[in-house]
Protein backbone atom coordinates (compact mmCIF):
# COMPACT_ATOMS: atom_id res chain seq x y z
CA UNK A 1 0.00 0.00 0.00
CA UNK A 2 1.35 3.44 -0.94
CA UNK A 3 1.66 6.13 1.74
CA UNK A 4 -1.04 8.19 0.01
CA UNK A 5 -3.42 5.21 -0.06
CA UNK A 6 -2.87 4.60 3.61
CA UNK A 7 -3.63 8.22 4.35
CA UNK A 8 -6.80 8.29 2.25
CA UNK A 9 -8.17 5.33 4.22
CA UNK A 10 -7.53 7.01 7.55
CA UNK A 11 -10.35 8.96 9.17
CA UNK A 12 -7.94 11.75 10.14
CA UNK A 13 -7.83 12.97 6.56
CA UNK A 14 -10.04 15.00 4.31
CA UNK A 15 -9.52 14.60 0.56
CA UNK A 16 -5.84 14.98 -0.21
CA UNK A 17 -4.86 16.80 3.00
CA UNK A 18 -4.37 15.56 6.57
CA UNK A 19 -6.50 17.32 9.15
CA UNK A 20 -4.91 15.76 12.26
CA UNK A 21 -1.36 17.14 12.46
CA UNK A 22 -0.29 14.52 15.01
CA UNK A 23 -1.37 11.71 12.72
CA UNK A 24 0.28 13.41 9.78
CA UNK A 25 3.63 13.60 11.54
CA UNK A 26 3.51 9.87 12.24
CA UNK A 27 2.56 9.08 8.66
CA UNK A 28 5.13 11.44 7.18
CA UNK A 29 8.07 9.10 7.92
CA UNK A 30 8.58 6.20 5.54
CA UNK A 31 9.44 2.71 6.81
CA UNK A 32 11.73 2.07 3.83
CA UNK A 33 14.74 3.84 2.35
CA UNK A 34 13.28 4.77 -1.03
CA UNK A 35 13.11 8.47 -0.20
CA UNK A 36 14.88 10.42 2.49
CA UNK A 37 12.00 11.14 4.82
CA UNK A 38 9.36 12.88 2.72
CA UNK A 39 6.49 10.86 1.33
CA UNK A 40 3.97 13.44 0.18
CA UNK A 41 2.63 14.21 3.67
CA UNK A 42 3.64 17.63 4.93
CA UNK A 43 1.81 18.62 8.12
CA UNK A 44 3.34 22.09 8.21
CA UNK A 45 2.24 23.33 4.78
CA UNK A 46 -0.35 22.63 2.09
CA UNK A 47 0.96 20.93 -1.04
CA UNK A 48 -0.17 19.85 -4.50
CA UNK A 49 -0.65 16.04 -4.13
CA UNK A 50 1.17 14.82 -7.22
CA UNK A 51 4.21 17.11 -7.38
CA UNK A 52 4.40 17.62 -3.59
CA UNK A 53 5.17 21.29 -4.25
CA UNK A 54 3.87 23.79 -1.71
CA UNK A 55 0.79 25.80 -2.64
CA UNK A 56 1.43 28.48 0.00
CA UNK A 57 4.34 30.41 1.50
CA UNK A 58 4.61 30.37 5.29
CA UNK A 59 7.24 33.02 5.74
CA UNK A 60 7.93 32.43 9.44
CA UNK A 61 8.27 28.67 9.14
CA UNK A 62 11.57 26.80 8.94
CA UNK A 63 9.96 23.40 8.41
CA UNK A 64 11.64 21.00 5.99
CA UNK A 65 11.64 20.68 3.11
CA UNK A 66 9.74 23.60 1.53
CA UNK A 67 10.29 26.56 3.83
CA UNK A 68 13.71 25.38 4.95
CA UNK A 69 14.73 25.27 1.30
CA UNK A 70 13.25 28.75 0.76
CA UNK A 71 15.23 30.33 3.59
CA UNK A 72 18.46 28.47 2.86
CA UNK A 73 18.26 29.58 -0.78
CA UNK A 74 18.07 33.31 -0.08
CA UNK A 75 20.58 33.26 2.79
CA UNK A 76 23.07 31.42 0.56
CA UNK A 77 22.67 33.96 -2.24
CA UNK A 78 22.85 36.82 0.28
CA UNK A 79 26.25 35.58 1.46
CA UNK A 80 27.35 34.98 -2.13
CA UNK A 81 26.46 38.58 -2.98
CA UNK A 82 28.37 39.77 0.09
CA UNK A 83 31.57 38.13 -1.15
CA UNK A 84 30.93 39.00 -4.79
CA UNK A 85 30.78 42.76 -4.16
CA UNK A 86 32.82 43.03 -0.97
CA UNK A 87 35.49 44.99 -2.89
CA UNK A 88 33.09 47.41 -4.64
CA UNK A 89 32.76 50.08 -1.89
CA UNK A 90 36.55 50.05 -1.45
CA UNK A 91 37.46 50.60 -5.11
CA UNK A 92 38.15 54.32 -4.77
CA UNK A 93 40.59 53.63 -1.92
CA UNK A 94 42.25 50.78 -3.83
CA UNK A 95 42.50 52.97 -6.92
CA UNK A 96 44.35 55.70 -5.04
CA UNK A 97 46.74 53.37 -3.21
CA UNK A 98 47.69 51.23 -6.22
CA UNK A 99 47.58 54.15 -8.69
CA UNK A 100 45.05 52.40 -10.94
CA UNK A 101 43.19 54.26 -13.69
CA UNK A 102 39.41 54.48 -13.89
CA UNK A 103 39.43 52.28 -17.00
CA UNK A 104 41.37 49.61 -15.12
CA UNK A 105 38.86 49.76 -12.27
CA UNK A 106 36.02 49.26 -14.76
CA UNK A 107 37.94 46.39 -16.37
CA UNK A 108 38.05 44.68 -12.97
CA UNK A 109 34.32 45.30 -12.52
CA UNK A 110 33.64 43.78 -15.93
CA UNK A 111 35.78 40.76 -14.98
CA UNK A 112 33.71 40.44 -11.78
CA UNK A 113 30.61 39.72 -13.85
CA UNK A 114 32.21 38.19 -16.93
CA UNK A 115 33.07 34.95 -15.17
CA UNK A 116 29.54 34.69 -13.84
CA UNK A 117 28.13 34.35 -17.37
CA UNK A 118 29.95 31.07 -17.93
CA UNK A 119 29.31 29.96 -14.35
CA UNK A 120 25.54 30.41 -14.67
CA UNK A 121 25.47 28.49 -17.95
CA UNK A 122 27.22 25.59 -16.19
CA UNK A 123 25.40 25.65 -12.85
CA UNK A 124 21.90 25.54 -14.39
CA UNK A 125 22.30 22.03 -15.87
CA UNK A 126 24.17 20.97 -12.71
CA UNK A 127 21.05 21.82 -10.69
CA UNK A 128 18.93 19.62 -12.95
CA UNK A 129 21.41 16.76 -12.49
CA UNK A 130 22.71 17.07 -8.91
CA UNK A 131 20.17 19.34 -7.20
CA UNK A 132 20.62 22.83 -5.74
CA UNK A 133 22.00 21.85 -2.32
CA UNK A 134 25.38 20.37 -3.30
CA UNK A 135 25.77 22.71 -6.27
CA UNK A 136 25.25 25.72 -4.01
CA UNK A 137 27.76 24.50 -1.41
CA UNK A 138 30.48 23.90 -4.00
CA UNK A 139 29.97 27.30 -5.66
CA UNK A 140 30.05 29.15 -2.33
CA UNK A 141 33.39 27.60 -1.33
CA UNK A 142 34.85 28.17 -4.81
CA UNK A 143 34.07 31.90 -4.60
CA UNK A 144 34.84 32.47 -0.91
CA UNK A 145 38.44 31.26 -1.17
CA UNK A 146 39.60 33.95 -3.66
CA UNK A 147 37.57 36.55 -1.74
CA UNK A 148 39.64 35.79 1.36
CA UNK A 149 42.81 36.48 -0.67
CA UNK A 150 41.92 40.11 -1.48
CA UNK A 151 44.77 41.33 0.71
CA UNK A 152 47.31 39.95 -1.78
CA UNK A 153 46.31 42.44 -4.50
CA UNK A 154 49.18 44.74 -5.50
CA UNK A 155 48.39 45.77 -9.08
CA UNK A 156 45.58 46.27 -11.56
CA UNK A 157 46.26 42.82 -13.03
CA UNK A 158 45.98 41.23 -9.57
CA UNK A 159 42.66 43.00 -9.00
CA UNK A 160 41.23 41.92 -12.36
CA UNK A 161 42.25 38.28 -11.94
CA UNK A 162 41.01 38.13 -8.34
CA UNK A 163 37.59 39.56 -9.19
CA UNK A 164 37.32 37.15 -12.12
CA UNK A 165 37.70 34.19 -9.74
CA UNK A 166 35.34 35.70 -7.17
CA UNK A 167 32.71 36.06 -9.90
CA UNK A 168 31.73 32.41 -9.45
CA UNK A 169 29.64 33.75 -6.55
CA UNK A 170 27.22 35.35 -9.00
CA UNK A 171 26.28 31.88 -10.22
CA UNK A 172 24.68 31.10 -6.84
CA UNK A 173 21.63 32.99 -8.04
CA UNK A 174 20.79 30.04 -10.30
CA UNK A 175 20.53 27.63 -7.36
CA UNK A 176 18.55 30.20 -5.38
CA UNK A 177 15.87 30.46 -8.08
CA UNK A 178 15.93 26.77 -8.96
CA UNK A 179 15.43 25.81 -5.30
CA UNK A 180 12.26 27.86 -4.92
CA UNK A 181 10.97 26.76 -8.33
CA UNK A 182 11.08 23.08 -7.32
CA UNK A 183 9.65 23.71 -3.86
CA UNK A 184 6.56 25.76 -4.87
CA UNK A 185 3.86 25.41 -7.52
CA UNK A 186 4.05 27.69 -10.53
CA UNK A 187 1.06 29.71 -9.36
CA UNK A 188 3.09 31.08 -6.42
CA UNK A 189 6.62 30.45 -7.71
CA UNK A 190 6.79 34.02 -9.00
CA UNK A 191 6.35 35.38 -5.49
CA UNK A 192 8.66 32.77 -3.93
CA UNK A 193 11.38 33.31 -6.54
CA UNK A 194 11.13 37.08 -6.28
CA UNK A 195 11.30 37.23 -2.49
CA UNK A 196 14.20 34.75 -2.29
CA UNK A 197 16.07 36.50 -5.11
CA UNK A 198 15.34 39.95 -3.67
CA UNK A 199 16.47 39.09 -0.17
CA UNK A 200 19.57 37.49 -1.67
CA UNK A 201 20.28 40.59 -3.76
CA UNK A 202 19.87 42.58 -0.56
CA UNK A 203 23.39 41.35 0.16
CA UNK A 204 24.57 43.96 -2.35
CA UNK A 205 23.13 46.83 -0.34
CA UNK A 206 24.16 45.41 3.01
CA UNK A 207 27.70 44.84 1.71
CA UNK A 208 28.01 48.44 0.48
CA UNK A 209 27.01 49.64 3.94
CA UNK A 210 28.84 47.08 6.10
CA UNK A 211 32.12 47.02 4.18
CA UNK A 212 32.39 50.73 3.34
CA UNK A 213 30.62 52.43 6.25
CA UNK A 214 31.02 50.03 9.21
CA UNK A 215 33.91 47.55 8.88
CA UNK A 216 36.36 49.75 6.96
CA UNK A 217 36.32 52.62 9.53
CA UNK A 218 36.33 50.04 12.35
CA UNK A 219 39.38 48.22 11.04
CA UNK A 220 41.17 51.55 10.48
CA UNK A 221 41.03 52.14 14.24
CA UNK A 222 43.52 49.34 14.80
CA UNK A 223 45.57 49.38 11.60
CA UNK A 224 46.55 51.46 8.61
CA UNK A 225 44.10 52.21 5.81
CA UNK A 226 46.04 49.89 3.51
CA UNK A 227 45.91 46.96 5.92
CA UNK A 228 42.24 47.66 6.64
CA UNK A 229 40.96 47.18 3.08
CA UNK A 230 43.26 44.18 2.66
CA UNK A 231 41.83 42.48 5.75
CA UNK A 232 38.10 43.04 5.85
CA UNK A 233 37.16 40.82 2.87
CA UNK A 234 38.17 37.82 4.98
CA UNK A 235 35.10 38.46 7.15
CA UNK A 236 32.36 37.61 4.59
CA UNK A 237 34.57 34.85 3.12
CA UNK A 238 34.90 33.04 6.46
CA UNK A 239 31.18 33.26 7.23
CA UNK A 240 30.33 31.96 3.76
CA UNK A 241 32.60 28.90 4.00
CA UNK A 242 31.06 27.91 7.34
CA UNK A 243 27.54 28.30 5.91
CA UNK A 244 28.36 26.28 2.78
CA UNK A 245 29.20 23.28 4.95
CA UNK A 246 26.09 23.71 7.10
CA UNK A 247 23.59 23.68 4.21
CA UNK A 248 24.59 20.12 3.29
CA UNK A 249 23.13 18.94 6.58
CA UNK A 250 20.16 21.26 7.19
CA UNK A 251 18.41 21.39 3.78
CA UNK A 252 16.99 19.24 0.98
CA UNK A 253 17.09 19.39 -2.82
CA UNK A 254 13.34 19.11 -3.35
CA UNK A 255 10.00 18.20 -1.77
CA UNK A 256 10.67 14.46 -2.03
CA UNK A 257 14.26 14.48 -0.82
CA UNK A 258 17.78 14.76 -2.19
CA UNK A 259 18.43 14.08 -5.86
CA UNK A 260 21.27 11.59 -5.40
CA UNK A 261 19.09 9.20 -3.40
CA UNK A 262 16.02 9.69 -5.55
CA UNK A 263 18.05 8.89 -8.66
CA UNK A 264 19.70 5.83 -7.11
CA UNK A 265 16.34 4.36 -6.13
CA UNK A 266 14.67 5.11 -9.46
CA UNK A 267 12.20 7.57 -7.92
CA UNK A 268 13.63 10.29 -10.16
CA UNK A 269 15.14 9.94 -13.59
CA UNK A 270 18.83 10.70 -14.01
CA UNK A 271 18.99 13.89 -16.06
CA UNK A 272 21.70 14.54 -18.64
CA UNK A 273 23.11 18.01 -17.99
CA UNK A 274 24.03 18.42 -21.66
CA UNK A 275 20.57 17.40 -22.90
CA UNK A 276 18.89 19.72 -20.42
CA UNK A 277 21.07 22.62 -21.54
CA UNK A 278 20.49 22.10 -25.27
CA UNK A 279 16.73 21.74 -24.79
CA UNK A 280 16.70 25.06 -22.95
CA UNK A 281 18.78 26.70 -25.68
CA UNK A 282 16.33 25.66 -28.39
CA UNK A 283 13.49 27.66 -26.82
CA UNK A 284 13.39 31.24 -28.17
CA UNK A 285 11.61 32.46 -25.03
CA UNK A 286 14.74 31.58 -23.05
CA UNK A 287 16.70 34.13 -25.07
CA UNK A 288 14.00 36.81 -24.86
CA UNK A 289 14.19 36.56 -21.06
CA UNK A 290 17.99 36.40 -21.31
CA UNK A 291 18.01 39.86 -22.87
CA UNK A 292 15.33 41.29 -20.60
CA UNK A 293 17.07 40.04 -17.47
CA UNK A 294 20.21 41.70 -18.76
CA UNK A 295 18.25 44.95 -18.67
CA UNK A 296 17.26 44.61 -15.03
CA UNK A 297 19.78 42.52 -13.11
CA UNK A 298 22.50 43.79 -15.44
CA UNK A 299 21.54 47.31 -14.41
CA UNK A 300 21.63 46.36 -10.72
CA UNK A 301 25.10 44.80 -10.97
CA UNK A 302 26.35 47.84 -12.88
CA UNK A 303 25.00 50.10 -10.14
CA UNK A 304 26.67 47.96 -7.46
CA UNK A 305 29.97 48.63 -9.21
CA UNK A 306 29.35 52.24 -10.19
CA UNK A 307 27.18 53.89 -7.54
CA UNK A 308 29.76 54.52 -4.80
CA UNK A 309 32.33 55.93 -7.26
CA UNK A 310 29.63 58.01 -8.99
CA UNK A 311 28.50 59.71 -5.77
CA UNK A 312 32.09 60.24 -4.62
CA UNK A 313 33.34 61.73 -7.89
CA UNK A 314 30.20 63.55 -9.10
CA UNK A 315 28.88 64.88 -5.79
CA UNK A 316 32.09 65.01 -3.73
CA UNK A 317 31.07 62.52 -1.05
CA UNK A 318 33.53 60.70 1.22
CA UNK A 319 34.13 56.97 0.82
CA UNK A 320 31.95 56.19 3.85
CA UNK A 321 29.15 58.56 2.77
CA UNK A 322 29.19 57.41 -0.88
CA UNK A 323 29.01 53.75 0.23
CA UNK A 324 26.04 54.50 2.49
CA UNK A 325 24.16 56.28 -0.33
CA UNK A 326 24.99 53.52 -2.82
CA UNK A 327 23.63 50.92 -0.40
CA UNK A 328 20.14 52.42 -0.81
CA UNK A 329 19.93 50.87 -4.28
CA UNK A 330 20.53 47.39 -2.91
CA UNK A 331 18.31 47.87 0.15
CA UNK A 332 15.29 48.25 -2.13
CA UNK A 333 15.60 44.48 -2.66
CA UNK A 334 14.01 44.10 0.76
CA UNK A 335 10.62 44.49 -0.91
CA UNK A 336 10.92 45.59 -4.57
CA UNK A 337 11.83 42.28 -6.21
CA UNK A 338 9.16 40.50 -4.19
CA UNK A 339 6.69 43.17 -5.26
CA UNK A 340 7.37 42.39 -8.92
CA UNK A 341 6.84 38.66 -8.42
CA UNK A 342 3.71 39.24 -6.34
CA UNK A 343 2.23 41.57 -8.96
CA UNK A 344 2.92 39.01 -11.68
CA UNK A 345 1.31 36.19 -9.68
CA UNK A 346 -1.63 38.41 -8.79
CA UNK A 347 -2.48 39.45 -12.34
CA UNK A 348 -1.89 35.87 -13.51
CA UNK A 349 -5.04 34.82 -11.62
CA UNK A 350 -7.25 36.88 -13.94
CA UNK A 351 -5.22 37.32 -17.11
CA UNK A 352 -2.87 34.33 -17.07
CA UNK A 353 0.44 34.61 -18.96
CA UNK A 354 -0.76 37.65 -20.89
CA UNK A 355 -0.97 39.51 -17.59
CA UNK A 356 2.53 38.44 -16.55
CA UNK A 357 3.95 39.72 -19.85
CA UNK A 358 2.17 43.07 -19.50
CA UNK A 359 3.64 43.47 -16.00
CA UNK A 360 7.10 42.68 -17.37
CA UNK A 361 6.87 45.21 -20.19
CA UNK A 362 5.44 48.07 -18.12
CA UNK A 363 8.05 47.64 -15.36
CA UNK A 364 10.87 47.76 -17.90
CA UNK A 365 9.53 50.91 -19.55
CA UNK A 366 9.38 52.75 -16.21
CA UNK A 367 12.79 51.42 -15.23
CA UNK A 368 14.41 52.77 -18.38
CA UNK A 369 12.63 56.11 -18.10
CA UNK A 370 13.84 56.73 -14.55
CA UNK A 371 17.41 55.73 -15.41
CA UNK A 372 17.37 58.55 -17.96
CA UNK A 373 15.88 60.91 -15.35
CA UNK A 374 18.69 59.92 -12.95
CA UNK A 375 21.30 60.77 -15.57
CA UNK A 376 20.04 64.37 -15.71
CA UNK A 377 19.94 65.06 -11.95
CA UNK A 378 22.10 67.99 -10.86
CA UNK A 379 21.96 67.86 -7.06
CA UNK A 380 22.50 65.11 -4.47
CA UNK A 381 18.93 64.96 -3.17
CA UNK A 382 17.38 64.61 -6.64
CA UNK A 383 19.95 61.97 -7.55
CA UNK A 384 19.15 59.88 -4.47
CA UNK A 385 15.38 60.10 -5.12
CA UNK A 386 15.73 59.20 -8.80
CA UNK A 387 18.08 56.32 -8.00
CA UNK A 388 15.67 54.96 -5.39
CA UNK A 389 12.74 55.05 -7.81
CA UNK A 390 14.53 53.35 -10.68
CA UNK A 391 15.95 50.82 -8.21
CA UNK A 392 12.39 49.78 -7.28
CA UNK A 393 11.40 49.27 -10.93
CA UNK A 394 14.68 47.48 -11.72
CA UNK A 395 14.27 44.93 -8.96
CA UNK A 396 10.53 44.52 -9.50
CA UNK A 397 11.34 43.64 -13.11
CA UNK A 398 13.80 41.00 -11.90
CA UNK A 399 11.00 39.46 -9.86
CA UNK A 400 8.55 39.47 -12.75
CA UNK A 401 11.15 37.85 -15.06
CA UNK A 402 11.58 34.84 -12.82
CA UNK A 403 7.82 34.49 -12.38
CA UNK A 404 7.78 33.61 -16.10
CA UNK A 405 10.82 31.27 -16.07
CA UNK A 406 9.06 28.22 -14.51
CA UNK A 407 6.53 28.18 -17.40
CA UNK A 408 9.06 27.99 -20.25
CA UNK A 409 9.98 24.28 -19.96
CA UNK A 410 9.45 22.68 -16.55
CA UNK A 411 11.70 19.67 -17.11
CA UNK A 412 14.67 21.94 -17.89
CA UNK A 413 14.01 24.68 -15.35
CA UNK A 414 17.57 24.63 -14.01
CA UNK A 415 19.13 25.17 -17.42
CA UNK A 416 16.66 27.91 -18.31
CA UNK A 417 17.21 29.62 -14.96
CA UNK A 418 20.95 29.47 -15.61
CA UNK A 419 20.74 30.89 -19.12
CA UNK A 420 18.38 33.69 -18.10
CA UNK A 421 20.56 34.42 -15.07
CA UNK A 422 23.60 34.58 -17.33
CA UNK A 423 21.71 37.23 -19.29
CA UNK A 424 21.86 39.44 -16.22
CA UNK A 425 25.63 39.26 -16.20
CA UNK A 426 25.81 39.64 -19.97
CA UNK A 427 23.91 42.88 -19.53
CA UNK A 428 26.27 43.94 -16.75
CA UNK A 429 29.29 43.32 -18.99
CA UNK A 430 27.76 45.32 -21.84
CA UNK A 431 26.78 48.21 -19.59
CA UNK A 432 30.18 48.02 -17.87
CA UNK A 433 31.88 48.48 -21.24
CA UNK A 434 29.63 51.48 -21.90
CA UNK A 435 30.70 53.10 -18.62
CA UNK A 436 34.34 52.19 -19.26
CA UNK A 437 34.40 53.95 -22.62
CA UNK A 438 31.82 56.74 -22.17
CA UNK A 439 33.02 60.32 -21.91
CA UNK A 440 31.11 60.72 -18.63
CA UNK A 441 28.57 58.86 -16.48
CA UNK A 442 25.65 60.92 -17.84
CA UNK A 443 26.08 59.52 -21.36
CA UNK A 444 26.44 55.98 -20.02
CA UNK A 445 23.22 56.20 -17.98
CA UNK A 446 21.30 57.59 -20.97
CA UNK A 447 22.44 54.69 -23.18
CA UNK A 448 21.54 52.18 -20.47
CA UNK A 449 18.04 53.61 -20.03
CA UNK A 450 17.38 53.66 -23.78
CA UNK A 451 18.43 50.00 -24.16
CA UNK A 452 16.13 48.96 -21.31
CA UNK A 453 13.11 50.62 -22.92
CA UNK A 454 13.93 49.06 -26.30
CA UNK A 455 14.16 45.53 -24.84
CA UNK A 456 10.77 45.87 -23.14
CA UNK A 457 9.04 45.25 -26.48
CA UNK A 458 10.31 41.64 -26.50
CA UNK A 459 7.36 40.84 -24.24
CA UNK A 460 5.08 41.40 -27.24
CA UNK A 461 6.75 38.49 -29.06
CA UNK A 462 6.98 36.05 -26.16
CA UNK A 463 4.76 33.03 -26.87
CA UNK A 464 4.76 30.14 -24.39
CA UNK A 465 3.21 26.85 -25.48
CA UNK A 466 -0.31 26.49 -24.13
CA UNK A 467 -0.40 30.11 -22.93
CA UNK A 468 -1.79 33.33 -24.33
CA UNK A 469 0.68 36.03 -25.18
CA UNK A 470 0.02 39.76 -25.38
CA UNK A 471 -0.70 39.53 -29.10
CA UNK A 472 -0.45 35.85 -30.09
CA UNK A 473 -0.76 32.47 -28.43
CA UNK A 474 -3.23 29.71 -27.55
CA UNK A 475 -5.77 29.36 -24.76
CA UNK A 476 -4.30 28.16 -21.46
CA UNK A 477 -4.30 24.40 -20.92
CA UNK A 478 -3.81 23.91 -17.19
CA UNK A 479 -4.15 20.14 -17.36
CA UNK A 480 -1.15 19.84 -19.65
CA UNK A 481 0.81 22.29 -17.52
CA UNK A 482 0.22 20.46 -14.24
CA UNK A 483 0.85 16.98 -15.63
CA UNK A 484 4.02 18.17 -17.38
CA UNK A 485 5.25 19.71 -14.15
CA UNK A 486 5.18 16.38 -12.35
CA UNK A 487 6.85 14.16 -14.92
CA UNK A 488 10.25 14.37 -13.28
CA UNK A 489 9.30 12.01 -10.46
CA UNK A 490 8.06 8.49 -11.18
CA UNK A 491 4.60 8.04 -9.70
CA UNK A 492 1.81 5.59 -10.41
CA UNK A 493 -1.32 6.92 -8.67
CA UNK A 494 -4.27 4.74 -8.01
CA UNK A 495 -7.54 5.35 -9.85
CA UNK A 496 -9.06 7.50 -7.13
CA UNK A 497 -5.98 9.72 -6.95
CA UNK A 498 -5.95 10.17 -10.72
CA UNK A 499 -9.58 11.29 -10.68
CA UNK A 500 -8.90 13.75 -7.85
CA UNK A 501 -5.87 15.09 -9.69
CA UNK A 502 -7.71 15.67 -12.96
Amino acid sequence: MSPQQGINNNDTTSGDYVTDLGAAKKLSLRKDDKYNKFDGVYPDIETEPRSCKATEIRMFSLARPHMRGFHVSWISFFLAFSCWFSIAPLLSTIREELDISKKQIWTSSIAAVCGTILTRFILGPMCDKHGPRTTMAVALVAGAIPCSLTGLVNSATDLIVLRLFISVMGGCFVMCQYWTSVMFTKEIAGTANAIAGGWGNLGGGVTQFMMGTVLFPLFKLGMSESNAWRSICAVPATITIIWSIAILFISDDGPKGNYDKLQRTGAMKNVSAATSFFEACKNINTWFLFLQYGCCFGVEVTMNNAAAMHFKETFGQSVESAAAIASIFGFMNLFARGLGGWASDRINKNYSMRGRLWVQMVLMIFEGAFIIVFSHTKDLTSAIIAMTVFSVFTQACEGSTYSIVPYIDTENTGSIAGIVGAGGNFGAVCFGLVFRNAADDKDAFEIMGTVVIACSILSLFTIIKGKRGIIWGMQDDNRVSIKFETRTFNSVPNEKEEQNFL
